[in-house]
């Protein structure tokens, strides 16, 4: 059902929009995109605007144990298909499967932003993190699926090399496993030297839609580890800005730098991680569950990325919390640091683990135990 919502802009605000996500995608810059392959899940979020997507092992994971009476049947023409693949093969073959087939639907979008949005973000794998050349190689393989894929690359050292070489190829990018300001500087920097080898060669770079992902909610649940660990104590709500003033700071320096990539944030936890990033050329990725709840609260529409974080609470973040310091500052962090940031190896263990779990649903079908 439509809702009548009231726009920021006088000019609009009688116009009725679909749901609050609907309303931003109208009134503002920032675009949402979903975070699921899945493909109801896709639509409505469609329905409210989004013009982007993704998939990786973990959302595959999650799909096909949700639609496995679907999938089964599928996994076993593959298996027959290809009788020498491995599951890891097959896994990662479904992986692949579930992009295209979710990539047709952002074809419109794509078509109507002219490639910088209605792209399904397809991550190369996790367990490359330290090889810049199997990790290009992989987004290479991806780049084929559809005219609207868009490659996440992990901003580790060796992925900051490939994003680099994947962009002056023509791959537009999304830079994930990333949480810090340094980490954003490092892939911006690398985007622009790929995208100025390009232009010195007369390539095109006009239809390309770089993005860089803060996962915000991750370095927030990194800095409760450490509260528990330490056994201290900060006023409630605190440490529900670290992703925030990240992105807000980064978001900052990006306007003035006039880098040609968009931040992205991903990983919620709370509105804060949508609604104070109103406003910015920015995106959002929000999994279907806190697009609902977006939708279903009352938090006002209105552009919020030019206000500041409370003095307070940003003071209380560095003094308390050294790896916050090191995820807000320009020199936080060195590029040989990346890869040890916990919060990076915290994801990357994660990521990785998912594609055992994906590996071994295939395996299930594959050998099944003996009744």
């Amino acid at each position: 059902m439509e809702t009548e919502l009231t726009a920021t802009d006088p000019a609009v605000a009688r116009v009725t929009f679909k749901s609050r996500l609907h309303q931003m995608t109208q009134t503002t810059p920032t675009m949402l995109w979903n975070d699921s392959a899945d493909i109801g899940e896709l639509i409505y979020a469609i329905e409210n605007g989004a013009v982007g997507a993704t998939c990786n092992p973990v959302i595959a994971v999650g799909i096909l144990k949700k639609e496995i009476a679907v999938w089964r049947p599928r996994i076993e023409a593959l298996l027959h298909d290809l009788p020498g693949a491995t599951e890891d093969r097959i896994g990662w073959t479904l992986v692949e499967e579930m992009s295209v087939r979710a990539a047709k639907l952002l074809e419109p979008a794509f078509a109507a932003h002219a490639g910088r949005d209605g792209r399904l973000s397809i991550q190369t794998d996790p367990r490359f993190f330290r090889d810049s050349e199997a990790i290009l190689e992989h987004a290479m393989r991806f780049s084929l699926l559809a005219p609207n894929v868009i490659v996440k690359i992990p901003a580790t050292r060796a992925g900051v090399v490939a994003i680099e070489e994947a962009t002056y190829r023509g791959l537009s990018v999304n830079a994930t496993v990333c949480f810090t300001l340094p980490q954003c500087i490092a892939v911006a920097e690398a985007v622009e030297r790929g995208l100025r080898r390009r232009e010195s060669e007369g390539k095109e770079i006009a239809s390309m839609g770089p993005v860089c992902t803060i996962m915000v909610g991750r370095l927030d649940d990194w800095l409760k580890v450490l509260l528990d660990r330490r056994e201290i104590t900060v006023d409630p709500g605190i440490l529900e800005w670290a992703g925030v003033a990240v992105f807000k700071k980064t978001y900052g320096i990006f306007r003035q730098r006039g880098y040609r990539l968009r931040l992205l944030s991903a990983a919620f936890r709370n509105h804060m991680h949508w609604s104070e990033l109103i406003g910015a050329d920015a995106v959002i990725s929000p999994p279907s569950a806190w697009q609902k709840r977006f939708n279903a609260g009352d938090i006002e529409v209105r552009p919020r990325i030019d206000d500041p974080v409370d003095p307070e609470v940003l003071g209380h973040l560095l003094s308390h919390f050294p790896d916050f310091r090191r995820a807000y500052s320009e020199d936080g962090l060195t590029v040989d640091e990346f890869d040890s940031f916990a919060p990076t190896v915290r994801t990357l263990r994660q990521f990785i683990a998912a594609c055992t779990d994906l590996a071994g649903l295939v395996r299930d079908v594959m050998l099944p135990e003996p009744a």
